[in-house]
């Protein structure tokens, strides 16, 4: 297998650094664009991104990019695992999109010929402002002209892991509805990053949106709370909330947020949980309007059973999830 040159952008996160990490295995020479004293830190502390060229510059700046990010060098692809912290819109369109978009025309001048974009599964019914952002990228990128693989998982283990705490401290499990609303196939961060890195060299992957799932049938939010109950040894404890509630708090804060524009973010947030609450990260067959088990994908090996016992174990400590939250 022929070594790359990567550029790398969104390496710091937990996405990025396992991209990072199967680059590095395969001996690609990667180069990371990473936040201002960064790589200050990195050096002088046990680093994710070992073996990799860690670079000083905004992703948001073009400029910075160009001359802190490429120098002028080429590389023969680039991978970008960037991403909204949020989903607020103003956040959404600065990165999920305009970052990206004004990278293209300086990842040609490096010329670099192949983009591999982590995007999301949820962009297939785009009623929020990341996934239309996205989208609008995805758009872009596919007309470019370049070579594209347009990645889109399903859930990832970190956004379903925020209730091991709380079912360990003997609280019931929180779940809509009766649990069965939805349904996903998730994925680990290495089965991912194995994933994103084979497009290098998978020409059935190029050119291609390419949804993808981690191992095994799809899992329902009940499922899911059943395995961490099973795990922690306890019987099984649920407790519903209503979708409704959830709609409740998202019209209260829409009208709240005309009054103070600070809440709009916040009417943001509530409509992403919203979404995730109803919504299956599944492919959606467009003729049927249902998400479809069968047709979406699966990589890795990872379960997520495996990856509760680990917390549970002490092996990991619980991942920072932010805006991959489920609760």
């Amino acid at each position: 297998m022929t070594a790359r040159r990567v550029f790398v952008l969104g390496a710091t996160g937990t996405i990025g650094q396992a991209v990072v990490r199967a680059l590095v295995h395969q001996g690609d020479e990667v180069v990371c664009l990473v936040r201002p004293g960064h790589a200050a830190r990195a050096a002088s502390t046990p680093s994710p991104l070992i073996g990799a060229q860690l670079r000083e510059g905004l992703a948001t700046d073009a400029a910075s990019l160009r001359e802190h990010g490429l120098r002028g060098e080429r590389f023969d692809a680039l991978i970008s695992c960037l991403a909204s912290r949020t989903g607020a819109p103003a956040d959404a369109w600065a990165i999920d999109h305009r970052a990206h978009s004004q990278a293209l025309p300086i990842a040609r001048e490096a010329g670099i010929g192949h983009i591999i974009q982590l995007s999301a599964i949820c962009v297939q019914r785009p009623l929020l402002a990341f996934q239309q952002a996205k989208l609008a990228f995805e758009r872009e990128l596919m007309a470019s002209g370049l070579r594209y693989s347009i990645v889109r998982p399903t859930a990832f283990f970190k956004s379903l892991s925020g209730q091991v705490d709380r079912v360990r401290a003997g609280k019931p499990y929180l779940i809509f509805g009766d649990g069965a609303l939805t349904r996903c196939k998730p994925i680990s961060d290495a089965d991912l990053a194995q994933y994103m890195v084979r497009c290098l060299h998978d020409p059935a992957m190029h050119d291609r949106i390419l949804p993808i799932g981690g191992p095994g049938p799809a899992l329902t939010p009940r499922q899911q709370g059943e395995m961490l109950f099973e795990k922690l040894g306890q019987p099984p404890r649920f407790r519903s909330v209503p979708v409704g509630l959830l709609d409740a708090i998202v019209a209260g804060l829409r009208i709240a947020g005309r009054i103070a524009p600070r809440l709009r973010d916040k009417a943001e947030l509530a409509r992403i949980g919203r979404y995730y609450a109803t919504e299956s990260m599944l492919v959606l067959d467009p003729d049927t309007g249902q998400y479809d088990e069968q047709a979406t994908p699966s990589t890795g090996t990872d379960t997520l059973g495996q990856f509760f016992q680990a917390i549970i174990s002490g092996r990991i400590a619980p991942p920072d999830r932010r805006e991959h939250a489920v609760f």
